[in-house]
Formats: C-alpha cells, structure tokens, sequence
C-alpha cells in the first residue's frame, strides 16, 4: 500500500537531507509506528506519503514514494486526498470550518459524497470519538486535547484507505488516547486500512503496532522489524521496555500485562533491598546518628525529607513493615531552604471562570510555594489551561480571587507580570516571531537582561543539534517547545507554568527537560504543569492536582494520588503493584 525507495529529502538551503536511505514498504491493513529522537525526520516521512513533501514544503524528494500505486512525485496532495487521510502535529492548523460538525463533514464534501452518507458516518464519528457533545461547538473554544479528536475525526469521516498520524496522542487524556488508538486499530483489523503513525508516547502505542520503523538519527538508514527486536536496541524506548532492559528480561515486554507475568522475581528482589535498607535505618537510630542537616526522625521512627514531607507520602515502602521506613530511594530537589507559610508564589481563592457559555472552573482553591512542582492532571477540557491562563493574566476570574507574587494577573501590566511569572503555552509558536533561532535568543536575552547567549544555551541543553540560522516555523513539534521554553526560561520568572510541556519531546528530550525544571525548583522557583503525561507526573512533580468538569477533585501528594487511579497510574506502578513503584529510576536506584 505503502512503499518507499531509497528516498532521501534535502530541504532548500539545507547542507545535508533531513533523511535519507528510506527504504521499506507497508502492506494494506498494517500498523505501522515510525520511532525516534525529536528532529530526525519523521514529520518529512509521513509528509511524503500524503505530497505534501515536496509539493507543499518544497525541497528535493530523491527515490520513489508510492500509495496504492500512485506516485507521490507526480501526484499532488490534491489528488492523494480520496486515498490518504493525513492529521499532523498541529491540530489548528488543519481545520478549515468554524464548528466541530462542519469539520467533521467538510472532507466528504469535497470529495462529493452524497448528504444522506455525509449525514451518516458524521454521527458514526462523534459516537466513535465522544464527540457527541460538542457537535455545535466552536472549534476555537475548544480544549487543545478535543482539538485533537476533532481533526482525527475529520479525516476518518471519508473512509481513507490510508492514514497517516503525527503524534495523535499527544494532546489528549490516557483514557481518550485509549479511545482513539482503539478506533484506529478495529479500522485497521476490522477495514483493512493501512496507518503510518508517528508517536512519542511509545507507551501508549507500541502494543498495538505490527511493525515498527525507526530512525536512529538524522539522515540514518531506518531499522525495521518487530516491535520488540527493534526497541531492543532503540534509543527511544517506554518505561516498560526500560524495565525490562533493567530486570534482564528477554523478549522484552510491550505491554503492562505482559510484564506483570514477568515480574514476581523482581518484586522480590525489590522487597529484599527495601528490607536491607530498612535495617540499615533501623541500626543508624540505634547508634544515634540520625540527626543530619535537614533531616530528622518521628517519635514514630519515619523518616522525613528534606522537603518536610514524611518520605512514605512521597515514596510509600513497597513491602516494608511497621516501624522504621526506608529510606527516600528517588530523590527529587534538594530543599530551597525554609519558607514561610504566609508566602506563597501563586494562590487562587475560590476561583470560577465562565467562558463561551461554558463553567471552565468552579470554586478552585489552589496555592503554590517556592521550589514546588504541582502536576494539573485531568481529562480533555477539565479546565487545566484555563487555570494557567489565570495564573499569567489572561483570563479573567468571574469570581473569585488570583495572586501571584503579590500582583493581580489580569490587571498587572505585562512589563511588572513577566519578571513574576512565564507561561509557555500549548502552541509554543505562539511566542516566536523572529526569522532565526539565534534572534529568537538574542531577543530573549535583551528582554530579559540576561548575558547573551544565555538562551541558546538552554535550547542547547534541551534539544541539540539546532543550528542557528534555522527558521522556528521550520522546528519540528519537540524543537519549537524547546525554543520556546528556552526563551521563557531565560527571564527565570519565579513562577513558572507549562502547559502540555512534553508534547513532541522524545524520551531524552523530556530527560533533559525534567533535570532543567529540578534546578530551577532546587533553586526556588514554583512550577506549575498542565499535563496528560503521567510518565513526566511521576517523575516530576511533587503535588498532583486533579480536576473533573472545572472542580478540584483530589489534590496531594504525587504517589498517593496516581498509584490509586487506574488511568494517571504510571506503566512501573502498575508492573510492580501492589508495591508502590513509580519510575524506572527510582527502581534502578533500590537495586544499586
């Protein structure tokens, strides 16, 4: 259905191809997930499936691309568009109606199917991607994450032979990633339809992948094979694979339930070191040496972090008795010091918001302290961004009251409100506006008086590789948020809001974004984080705060509210329940 022919694409200007040595083909009704670092060229792979490289990006495209028989080199996306359905990184910029419905039908329309099978697979869709209730809704009130659902279904309405998907998860919920993924596959094993997806979150999607074809860097010839073969040596790899490679365990496991069936011998070895520790504790209070700077001991004999909070809130003994716990094996940010109670960075007060007819929050309580890091979980349109948007001063409370740093966000003038704080939004495009990468960083530097050079430096940290004459529009997804969090970094604001700040980052990538965010924790600074991503929560976060239809529904600490929800809980939690578990790190760390 798919083949490609030792292609290789070198973008105007470019000194190299963005890839090449592309060779593989994809039979109808299969599967098949494309892998690998942010900016290796996986965008430019699904781009020449659909024409729209070169035809639409321009460029030079060198070998053959062919879908079902017809050539992409004298096909133009116009004339692909009965065959490929095509959903890329950025959802907005794919609609062209106003309202969920129309888009839904616009597709069909131009191909001229007849109104009353128009009329029929619309409502086919909004069922299959809980649509229902937004049909009449303005797409532009719409929470990023039904954006999303929207555009998938607008392509799924015209029964395409072929899909192509640019991380399609990516702005959605665990429980609407599931929705989605299992539409897409009965369409693949019921219709016989033939889907290249692009995926950051392997974890949500490489079960259910026949194949999977990864690019290991930047013009390198692709590895294809089974899922397993190929994550057993790919750079980009889930939690459950990361796992596996630590326990030794081959074939590698996919899924939960297969590593679950795997993993008894490592529960146990991991109750064995929790004990050793444990013991080791236990004898250090005998001899009366456990009095050390920042830490203390309970009557009670639990150990306290140097965050204050008891270590079993924060990382519960998996299997350890009553008595002395052991000790914190994930260590989060060392402590910013004492800080007084009555001075948070950021406190909200009873706050509803009412926007386009619809409750976005209802009487939410919500303070943030300095060095702290608080997870905004919650499905699709909960009120997360709207949240943020409070918080930076760009919506309005309807009642209700917003502080941050001693300022009235929405009345403070933008000047006094960036040195308090700095959103990078769900569109980080939204803050770029230079021709360049190293203008975007020179303009970051002079705004912020900061030492030249001081943002480029960070975007370097975040995803190398970037040169400077490169143009933001020209970044992929994951490259663009590291410019754009880069240039909000620069000014350091001492609260700092993200929102869906993983989407389109690789696995290094939102490494290298997680150890930028615990300095500047370590330092002082309040984050703040709307995120689906329950892989970053558990790593990150100290607090998580759940919302539901614009309401606070739980708010604590991280382990205690995702290891008792089936849908936040994180792949290591549920492998390793009911020992309490949350990332690979923090199992690597109890076995050393």
């Amino acid at each position: 259905m798919i083949r490609f022919e030792d292609v290789s694409v070198t973008y105007d200007g470019a000194a190299r191809p963005t890839v090449a040595g592309i060779d593989f083909e994809v039979p109808e009704g299969e599967l098949v997930l494309l892998a690998g670092p942010s900016g290796v060229g996986k965008s430019t792979v699904l781009g020449a499936v659909s024409g729209l490289v070169p035809h639409f990006t321009g460029g030079t495209l060198r070998g053959r691309v062919t879908v079902a028989g017809r050539d992409t080199r004298t096909h133009r996306p116009r004339h692909l568009a009965d065959v490929v359905g095509t959903v890329g990184q950025d959802p907005l910029a794919h609609f062209v109606t106003d309202t969920v419905e129309d888009e839904l039908a616009y597709g069909m329309e131009s191909l001229g199917i007849a109104p009353a099978v128009m009329r029929r697979r619309v409502e086919e869709t909004l069922d299959l991607l809980g649509l229902a209730g937004l049909r009449g809704r303005p797409i532009a009130t719409l929470s990023g994450g039904q954006r999303q659902r929207v555009a998938i279904g607008s392509v799924l309405t015209p029964h395409p032979r072929v899909l192509v998907l640019d991380e399609p998860t990516s702005a959605l919920d665990p429980a609407a990633a599931e929705e989605v993924l299992a539409v897409v596959q009965r369409l693949v094993h019921d219709l016989g339809t033939t889907v290249l997806m692009a995926e950051h979150r392997l974890e949500r999607v490489i079960q259910y992948a026949d194949r999977v074809v990864l690019l290991p860097a930047p013009g390198a010839a692709p590895v294809v094979g089974p899922p397993a073969e190929v994550m057993a040596v790919s750079p980009v790899f889930p939690p459950v694979v990361g796992l596996g490679r630590l326990a030794g365990w081959s074939p590698l496991p996919l899924t939960v339930r297969d590593a679950r069936r795997r993993a008894a011998d490592l529960r146990t070895r991991l109750t064995a070191a929790t004990r050793t520790a444990a013991e080791t504790t236990t004898a250090t209070t005998v001899a009366g040496t456990t009095t050390a700077t920042g830490t203390g001991t309970t009557a009670a004999g639990t150990a306290t972090a140097t965050t204050g909070v008891p270590a079993q809130s924060r990382r519960p003994a998996p299997a350890a008795p009553a008595g002395p716990t052991r000790r914190p094996l994930f260590r989060r940010r060392p402590s910013p010091g004492p800080v007084p109670p009555d001075a948070p960075v950021a406190e909200v007060r009873a706050l509803s918001v009412r926007r386009d007819g619809v409750h976005a929050l209802r009487r939410v309580d919500l303070t943030v302290t300095p060095g702290e890091t608080v997870a905004l979980m919650g499905r699709n349109g909960a009120g997360k961004s709207t949240l943020l948007g409070s918080l930076v001063g760009l919506v309005a409370p309807g009642t209700g009251t917003v502080s941050v740093g001693g300022a009235v966000p929405h009345r403070a003038s933008p000047r006094d409100l960036v040195r308090k704080v700095g959103l990078v939004p769900q569109e980080p495009r939204d803050l770029l506006y230079a021709d360049t990468v190293a203008a975007e960083c020179a303009a970051a530097d002079r705004d912020a008086g900061a030492a030249p050079g001081t943002c480029r430096a960070l975007v370097s940290g975040l995803v190398p590789g970037i040169a400077d004459d490169t143009h933001p529009r020209d970044l992929s997804e994951g490259q663009c948020l590291a410019l754009a969090l880069a240039v909000v970094l620069t000014a350091r604001p001492p609260l700092l809001l993200l929102d869906e700040p993983t989407r389109g980052l690789d696995y290094a990538a939102k490494g290298r974004l997680v150890a930028v965010l615990r300095t500047l924790a370590a330092e002082g600074h309040a984050i703040v984080l709307a995120t689906h991503d329950v892989e970053l929560a558990a790593e990150l976060a100290h607090r998580v705060v759940l919302l539901a239809e614009g309401e606070v529904i739980a708010d604590g600490p991280t382990a205690e509210i995702v290891v008792s929800s089936p849908s936040f809980a994180p792949q290591v939690t549920k492998i390793l329940a009911p020992q309490r578990w949350l990332t690979v790190s923090e199992v690597r760390e109890a076995l050393a």
